[in-house]
């Protein structure tokens, strides 16, 4: 062993003091001070043995949990090494705080952690009608924001540090269908000219341009963005995905970088982020080195989702792929969030659909070889980006 890899490896000495033991702890990893002399590969004093792992000042990995009360669900996902969890699946707004603590506390036996709520913006195939309220600035809007705003407060309440929103006026899945990728795997092929023609549904309502739908994000943002930071609370836009300009008729208004830049400056707040999604910067056309860099180094990245796409026409037609089969070099991605000192989340997405998974019950979804393929891929590329730029 060289001097330099000594010199490197004792920099995590910290790990013998009682701090470090905790904070070793919440990153899953072992405290190595309650560890005895006869431990199995008991390391070195002051010494850390083995890569780099997540800790307070890193990024770190979460997928999606289906019942943040589910005992073996939460066991499934810590064996994936995630302790993080991102929870989508929600009742209509607000949450209060007997539904958000005996979650919190649920996980909290497992040594994890709840680090983004979604707000369900789709419901049942369409758009939440709730939500289609404020996306529209229909009669009732300023209920359903007063809603939010209490999920906000009571969010803070219990800390948990972020909440996704999407906005929308339809979402355009229509463009979509499966197609065999690598060994016949399901690939999810995107191309505008499926949907371009379809007609709007009834029950989103009137069909809005891209003014009127920005006018209303507007008014969302300058109502929610002061409750959240005054409660210690992060709101993460999910930009539109698919980013075809139109949906069923109405405009959509998240689909390129300079409506990204817009909404970061439309409200100039640490609490206004996005949920930064290199996959949907590609299928812009943008270089995701250069969109990610510019939003890390303003810190307005709320979360990260981690995945590839190959991209055929900006915004209209593109295929998602494995994380390493596509136009973007996934370690490139990585190390831009660690030199940009990002510490919160990233999300792992889109696992492709695998023959090894066909037979697996519904409750064992969420944590099946597709996921554990992109937690995997993922932590690679976060640990040697930690070791090369951080000499961890």
């Amino acid at each position: 062993m060289t001097d330099t890899f000594k010199s490197k490896l004792s920099r995590r000495g910290l790990l013998q003091t009682s701090g470090g033991a905790l904070l070793a702890g919440a990153a899953g990893m072992p405290a190595f001070a309650q560890q005895g002399p006869n431990a199995p590969y008991a390391p070195t004093p002051n010494k850390r043995i083995g890569q780099p792992q997540e800790g307070p000042d890193t990024p770190k990995l979460t997928i999606y949990m289906n019942d943040m009360l589910d005992d073996a669900e939460a066991i499934r996902i810590k064996q994936l090494g995630i302790n993080w969890i991102d929870a989508s699946a929600v009742p209509a707004q607000p949450w209060g705080v007997d539904y958000l603590q005996p979650r919190v506390d649920a996980l909290k036996k497992h040594n994890m952690h709840v680090g983004i709520l979604m707000i369900r913006w789709s419901y049942q195939g369409g758009l939440d009608p709730e939500m289609n309220k404020i996306v529209r600035g229909l009669p009732g809007r300023d209920e359903e924001i007063a809603k939010i705003k209490q999920t906000i407060v009571n969010m803070g309440k219990v800390g948990i540090p972020v909440l996704e929103w999407n906005f929308y006026t339809h979402r355009a899945t229509d463009g979509y269908k499966d197609m065999p990728g690598r060994g016949g795997a399901r690939y999810s092929d995107f191309n505008y000219d499926r949907m371009k023609d379809l007609p709007p549904l009834p029950a989103d309502g009137v069909v809005q341009n891209y003014d009127d739908t920005w006018k209303h994000l507007t008014y969302f943002l300058k109502e929610v963005i002061p409750v959240a930071e005054k409660n210690n609370v992060v709101m993460s836009v999910h930009p539109n995905d698919p980013p075809s300009p139109m949906s069923r008729g109405s405009a959509q208004v998240l689909n390129s970088f300079s409506d990204w830049k817009r909404l970061v400056e439309t409200v100039n707040s640490p609490s206004n982020t996005l949920t930064w999604d290199c996959g949907v910067t590609r299928e812009l056309g943008e270089d995701p080195i250069v969109v990610g860099n510019w939003l890390a180094s303003r810190n307005r990245i709320g979360q990260v989702h981690f995945r590839n796409v190959v991209m055929r026409k900006p915004r209209l037609d593109y295929v998602e792929t494995f994380p390493d089969d596509g136009d973007n070099d996934m370690y490139e991605v990585m190390k831009l969030l660690v030199r940009n000192n990002y510490k919160r989340l990233i999300f792992p997405e889109h696992p492709r659909g695998l023959d090894t998974d066909k037979l697996l019950p519904k409750e064992a979804q969420s944590t099946n070889s597709g996921w554990a393929y992109n937690v995997g891929h993922c932590r690679a590329m976060l640990q040697i980006a930690l070791r090369e730029l951080r000499g961890l």
